[in-house]
């Protein structure tokens, strides 16, 4: 199993820290989510890996060490904010994902390959509708199904489902989960919906303060101790008659 393994990352903008010395690893092969309130770092984080800031550290895929550089063409990237506006049709932005790859020509099989990637999302009749004519949720539907269809090591995901109804949550993370399981790829993605993300994620990486206060099996990163601590709230943890965790907030910390 493909591992990639963060050591003491630090990362911000100009003289100001936002990650400070952050050492985590997350497996090929399985959804691994960020946690953490908000202005700990997370977005920060999975920038930092992506080679999009300035950081020190040490980022490896499989023990060899990644630069930045490699990075930027090893790793695909999706940030919280998909509301860039565009005259391109969904189906030529979702063929972009594939664009240092492309020569003058599209090959015929390519179109084929990406509108089965859009109809995966449930989102294939939109494929000649300008972007600028989608909604929030459709446009973060369709820069996914770039990110995806470059077909990327390691695919970082902010904030995936924010923008989405509940069922195109359950399509997405079900998505994104089963496109690591098939192709073997390390899939890291930010989130705030803790028992959302318990439902899919196998590992957690739970960041405060600018560092890692915690990273592992979900079960052993979302207790009442921890949210306690991070969140500074009182909640109940506890298994659901499906098998997934229920997490209650009951009231802030004294």
């Amino acid at each position: 199993m493909v591992t990639l393994t963060i050591e003491t990352l630090e990362a911000g903008y100009g003289a100001h820290r936002v990650i400070t010395g952050a050492t985590a690893a997350a497996p090929s092969g399985q959804l691994t989510v960020v946690i953490g309130p908000n202005g700990t770092g997370k977005s920060t984080f999975l920038k930092a890996i992506a080679g999009l800031i300035h950081s020190a550290g040490r980022v490896a895929l499989h023990g060899i060490p990644l630069p930045a550089e490699t990075r930027r063409r090893e790793v695909a990237y999706m940030p919280q904010d998909t509301g860039a506006s565009s005259s391109l049709t969904v189906l030529e932005v979702v063929l972009l994902g594939r664009l240092p790859s492309l020569g003058l020509s599209i090959p015929d099989a390519l179109p084929m390959e990406a509108a089965r990637l859009l109809r995966q999302f449930g989102i294939e009749d939109l494929q000649h509708r300008t972007l600028d004519a989608l909604s929030g949720g459709q446009r973060q539907l369709v820069f996914l199904a770039q990110s995806l269809f470059r077909e990327p090591r390691v695919l970082l995901l902010d904030e995936p489902t924010a923008a989405l109804d509940l069922r195109h949550q359950l399509i997405v993370l079900n998505a994104i989960r089963d496109h690591a399981r098939l192709h073997g790829i390390v899939a890291i993605a930010a989130m705030h919906d803790l028992a959302l993300a318990a439902q899919f994620a196998t590992r957690m990486i739970c960041l405060s303060g600018g560092t890692v206060a915690a990273s592992g099996p979900y079960r052993q990163v979302l207790t009442e101790e921890r949210l306690r601590a991070v969140y500074g709230v009182e909640a109940a943890v506890a298994d659901t008659p499906a098998g997934f965790l229920s997490i209650t907030p009951l009231r802030p910390c004294a």
